[in-house]
């Protein structure tokens, strides 16, 4: 269940972290994080990941992800594998992959790309999600998060002019499989568009002891 979050992030936030990723200092070929095939189509950098500045953009992003009520319904967040921060010059590009099943010993259930640049402030770099019936390119405005499944073979075209700033981090879910976590997210979000004066309390229980009894069925 792919999903764009807008603002998922607020800007005063992201470019704080932006100023850290645009410092070469601070980064590091992306090759050196990558396991397998991905090792051999990955063309990026990185910021290092132990720089105490990076540890802490890696805190905030995650704190405010759990505190997002749409993030938390859509992705039902266990826990968090390593956010890394990735910048992306011309002519770099990450080709097809699909994400590690397990990143530091964490089940990756989901995936987010979270936009640290405007999107007009670069050319190409699009996001791109192969599916049965035809790929999906997203390029979405800074701060804005695009959520997928960590199964999806995905890519990242080459940026052409310009730099791509994105946040990149995998969940282990509270509910492991998709077709699950898109029935509760749809709940969810029934929930929260019932009016505040409806005339029917009942209906709105109804719907939160659905939800709730299926995430105590199908939750680890």
């Amino acid at each position: 269940m792919p999903y764009l979050i807008d603002q998922a992030i607020d800007s005063f936030t992201v470019d704080a972290i932006a100023a850290q990723l645009n410092q070469e200092a601070n980064l590091e070929d992306g090759k050196r994080t990558a396991g397998g095939l991905a090792k051999s189509v990955k063309d990026n950098q990185q910021a290092k990941a132990d720089l105490p500045q990076v540890v802490a953009a890696r805190k905030i992003i995650e704190q405010a992800l759990r505190k997002h009520e749409v993030f938390r319904a859509a992705a039902l967040p266990l826990r968090f594998a390593k956010t890394t921060f990735s910048r992306y010059e011309p002519g770099m590009h990450y080709g097809r992959h699909v994400d590690e099943p397990f990143i530091q010993g964490i089940r990756t259930d989901l995936s987010f790309t979270l936009f640290l640049s405007d999107e007009s402030s670069y050319d190409g770099g699009e996001l791109v999600i192969s599916r049965p019936d035809g790929d999906e390119e997203i390029k979405a405005p800074k701060g804005s998060l695009y959520l997928y499944p960590s199964s999806s073979v995905h890519y990242v075209k080459p940026v052409t002019q310009g730099v791509r700033l994105v946040a990149v981090g995998w969940v282990q879910s509270r509910v492991r499989l998709d077709e699950k976590r898109e029935i509760l997210f749809d709940l969810s979000r029934a929930i929260r568009q019932l009016p505040r004066e409806a005339t029917d309390p009942e209906l709105k229980l109804l719907l939160l002891k659905s939800r709730n009894n299926l995430l105590r069925l199908w939750g680890e």
